[in-house]
């Protein structure tokens, strides 16, 4: 399956890495974090109907999905699987 990435995504990954690295000066962390995301997202596409239905008030968004970041659990991806496609937002904040 082919994973693409809205810009959300990006924009929430790399501050929550950087927090890690420059912030809290934990770089073992940050690597875990960044790694932990890479592999729950592999893992959701080899079974992305994995996640449970997050529902919305947005007809647009009626196949939204969640799931946990692997060791960081109050961290959720949330995604819309599609054919060959997912497409990855992660947030830890409201959606």
């Amino acid at each position: 399956m082919k994973v693409s990435y809205r810009q959300a995504a990006n924009d929430d990954v790399v501050p929550q890495f950087r927090y890690y690295l420059v912030r809290l000066d934990v770089p073992e962390v940050a690597n875990r974090f960044r790694d932990a995301v890479r592999r729950t997202v592999q893992s959701l596409c080899q079974h992305p109907f994995a996640g449970p239905h997050f529902h919305l008030g947005n007809p647009r968004l009626q196949n939204l999905r969640s799931w946990p970041v692997a060791g960081f659990e109050a961290i959720r991806i949330y995604y819309t699987p599609e054919e060959d496609t997912a497409k990855f937002c992660i947030f830890w904040h409201e959606c």
